[in-house]
């Protein structure tokens, strides 16, 4: 397989389910249609996107591993937001009619060499997603999660959610959690919540379809401050989690983490 037919987009189907990845733009779903209706917010920054090796915002681009202090490009100035999988180009390891794996190779602007795996297992009624990072040398903290642009409307139904989260992380002005768990608020939100059980959103569109995201993970971000689109991101640690709370990928350990997408129409 050359170099242009791997990041050439992969299509998967299971019944009328039908899936894009798009391996040359940061490896993201770029559309998926249950019975001919697009659940995802088209464009090349929308569909849904893996946030590796960092979720959200880091503070001011920098973090620690161990004494050496790192600095990473401000591309949502004054943090560095979302990681660098979302601008890489990925590589198609293998495509199957309903399921596909995808890798790309840590790098600069990331200042440690290791291997992010990205794998999609498509049902009829459910969408599984993992991602994988190892290191190829010295251990590092990193994060990993996902980033959906659900469509606000669907067949003219909008979007509700539903979840229980334990707790909200208190956002400061900087727009990164100020360390302090307080009781769930009202949105519109682009907070941070936790779910000690593992996460667990509905998104409904009434009388259309209802989404849910579960993960392992206890963490997830709602983002529902725009107009087109309902954010749910899973992920395995909080915005800033490279210096609040680290997951640290070894020789021994590699980072992984999942997400189910499960559907029903009504």
């Amino acid at each position: 397989m050359s170099e242009s037919e791997r990041a050439e987009d992969v299509r998967l189907a299971a019944g009328d389910v039908e899936l894009t990845v798009a391996p040359a733009l940061g490896c993201r779903v770029s559309s998926l249609r249950v019975g001919g209706t697009e659940l995802l917010r088209q464009g090349e920054h929308h569909g849904c996107f893996p946030m590796v090796p960092w979720c959200g915002r880091t503070d001011r681009g920098t973090f620690l591993n161990g004494a050496v202090r790192h600095q990473l490009p401000l591309n949502a100035p004054p943090h560095a937001i979302h990681g660098t999988g979302r601008d890489a180009v990925w590589r198609t390891a293998r495509a199957g009619a309903s399921e596909a794996a995808f890798t790309y190779e840590l790098g600069d602007p990331w200042p440690y060499p290791g291997l992010v795996t990205q794998t999609l297992e498509l049902t009829e009624e459910s969408l599984t997603l993992r991602l994988g990072v190892e290191t190829y040398g010295d251990s590092f903290p990193a994060q990993a999660g996902w980033h959906p642009w659900f469509r606000r409307t669907l067949d003219g139904s909008a979007a509700v959610l539903d979840f229980t989260p334990g707790w909200q992380e208190e956002r400061g002005d900087d727009h990164l959690p100020t360390g302090r768990r307080i009781d769930p608020r009202p949105g519109p939100w682009d907070d941070c919540f936790g779910m000690p059980d593992g996460v667990d959103v509905t998104v409904t569109w009434p009388g259309v379809l209802a989404l849910t995201v579960t993960s392992p993970e206890q963490w997830v971000v709602v983002y529902d401050e725009q107009e087109d689109a309902v954010c749910v991101e899973p992920q395995s640690g909080p915005p800033n989690g490279l210096n609040t709370a680290p997951r640290l990928v070894t020789p021994i350990e590699p980072l992984e983490t999942a997400t189910t997408w499960t559907w029903r129409r009504l």
